[in-house]
């Protein structure tokens, strides 16, 4: 646990050295930006239209955003490291890393519904689910990796 957690401040410093994270974090940005305006349009629809629940209205709205958001940041933010080619094992793993983020989202929602409007409450909600989503798409997901020497 300890090695690993050193790995990920390695690789955090060596990113900011870089600066190549601001780039990519400005470009998943933009995307989010697309990503958020089909995932609210799909919340507010389902929650105030349909009237869904808070829960199965974010988790519909998530679905339909995340998997847009693999296929951008895959040919785009990501482009290199993917090698602008969609994979179901790599859309797998964007998915289950995405869950974390709608995990978080979620709860985030839940909790502020309490103390704000739903409307704030589901914004911060996306703030807290940008955050984590980068994180993992840029450390876990989208990883250069070494190729082996042939």
């Amino acid at each position: 646990m300890i090695e690993t957690l050193q790995n990920l401040v390695h690789r955090l410093k060596v990113a900011w050295a870089e600066r190549a994270i601001a780039l990519k974090a400005l470009s998943f940005a933009m995307i989010g930006v697309v990503n958020t305006a089909i995932d609210f349009s799909i919340f507010w629809t389902a929650n105030q239209l349909l009237g869904w629940r808070l829960v199965p209205a974010n988790v519909i709205a998530w679905v339909t955003a995340v998997s847009f958001s693999y296929a951008m940041n895959s040919f785009i933010t990501f482009g290199p490291e993917s090698g602008r080619v969609l994979r179901w094992r790599d859309y797998g793993t964007f998915v289950a890393s995405g869950v974390a983020g709608m995990v978080a989202s979620t709860a985030t929602l839940v909790l502020l519904s309490y103390v704000t409007p739903v409307l704030a409450a589901k914004l911060i909600s996306i703030l807290v689910s940008f955050v984590v989503n980068f994180s993992l798409s840029h450390f876990v997901v989208f990883r250069k990796r070494d190729l082996p020497n042939p």
